[in-house]
């Protein structure tokens, strides 16, 4: 990775500094859902995925709700009504707070959900539905069609085995290889392709740095040439210089794979020109959905506003302020029948605290969506 590419992560349409503040003025006019090709190029976005004739799309997800146990036999409604599509060949970011539903609606697509965990709603995977599946369906699916890369590479790698040996162990396992020289080489070419060499990958975990024990774990989930990739904070406790080379790395990725990739993060700056579509998440529920391009020029929803108003900007002079988001994402059991960002939202009416607004597909707020 070169030092031009990554200056090039702030491009000048997409950091210029504003002197009022973006999350106070009114809501902009609708971006039309396709964003023009000159406006994607010049935001620097992927290309456009190749238009698919298959009649159902590589994820399909409606109106997934997951509940978690609380105290005193209590249940905690953590997600309510998330709708994903993803197409191959096709990114999309799932952006928001910690504590906003991300990681729980990947562990949810995965059947990786915590005891006692209730979902309901529709989960499929290249047409197939993964909430009828039992253990030994799901094992045949993750590593194989969908797979995860987590967020800690130090705690989700084997300790105990070399790097190679638990690339080799998804090849091995879905039978991808005749024997074990095959697989061997196999792993060393995808481990070379993602940036690390044969010494390197002969090394116990503890022995690499943080970009390279991502490196490894992006490699083990690959392995098995799965359909969709999820990336749970990949560039987690990563410098900004590696955060960048590994989001570059996905990025090529699935291009060349064809793959689906779900991205999630916290960082919208940092994610908005490496995706094609982003989605808004907050308390549980979709704020906002769209082309990344569409959704940046022009966004909608107060608490996208309030995310892209409070990033650092590039060249920004000391006199500028920043616009910090006040408040916190509220706890599960704080959550009330409103909108959950409601007691945050500088456009705040009576409605808005006392039912959620609808999703229309594109975004929920009553106040914007009318």
């Amino acid at each position: 990775m070169t030092d031009a590419r990554d200056r090039a992560d702030q491009p000048a349409n997409l950091t210029a500094n504003t002197t009022a503040h973006p999350f106070a003025r009114p809501p902009a006019a609708a971006t039309p859902a396709g964003a023009s090709a000159p406006a994607v190029a010049r935001a620097g976005l992927p290309p456009t995925p190749p238009t698919m004739t298959a009649a159902a799309p590589l994820l399909r997800v409606r109106d997934l709700q997951v509940w978690l146990p609380g105290r005193g036999g209590t249940r905690l409604h953590a997600l309510r009504g998330v709708d994903l599509d993803l197409e191959a060949g096709d990114s999309l970011a799932l952006i928001g707070e910690s504590g906003s539903g991300k990681t729980l609606t990947a562990l949810a697509l995965m059947g990786l959900l915590p005891d006692g965990a209730a979902v309901s709603g529709e989960i499929d995977l290249q047409g197939q539905s993964l909430r009828s599946l039992d253990e030994a369906g799901w094992c045949a699916v993750r590593g194989r069609r969908l797979a995860m890369v987590f967020q800690e590479p130090l705690t989700a790698l084997n300790p105990l085995q070399r790097v190679l040996a638990q690339v080799m162990e998804p090849i091995r396992l879905h039978g991808l290889a005749p024997d074990r020289d095959t697989a061997r080489q196999r792993a060393l070419s995808l481990l070379d392709r993602v940036g690390l060499d044969e010494r390197q990958a002969r090394a116990y975990p503890h022995e690499l740095s943080g970009g390279q024990r991502q490196r490894a774990l992006i490699a083990m989930a690959l392995a098995a040439e799965p359909a969709l990739l999820i990336a749970d904070e990949p560039t987690t406790a990563l410098d900004a210089r590696l955060r960048l080379q590994v989001l570059d790395l996905l990025q090529a990725l699935v291009a060349e794979r064809g793959m689906g990739l779900l991205l999630i993060s916290h960082d919208l700056a940092l994610t908005a020109r490496r995706v094609r579509r982003l989605g808004i998440l907050y308390g549980g529920r979709l704020m906002e959905q769209g082309p990344a391009a569409a959704l940046l020029a022009q966004p909608r929803h107060p608490y996208t506003q309030a995310l892209w108003a409070a990033r650092p900007r590039l060249g920004a002079g000391r006199d500028q302020p920043l616009h910090p988001l006040p408040g916190n994402v509220p706890a599960l059991d704080q959550l009330g029948p409103g909108c959950p960002f409601a007691p945050r939202c500088p456009l705040v009416q009576p409605r808005c605290v006392a039912q959620a607004p609808v999703w229309n597909g594109q975004l929920a707020c009553w106040e914007v969506a009318g």
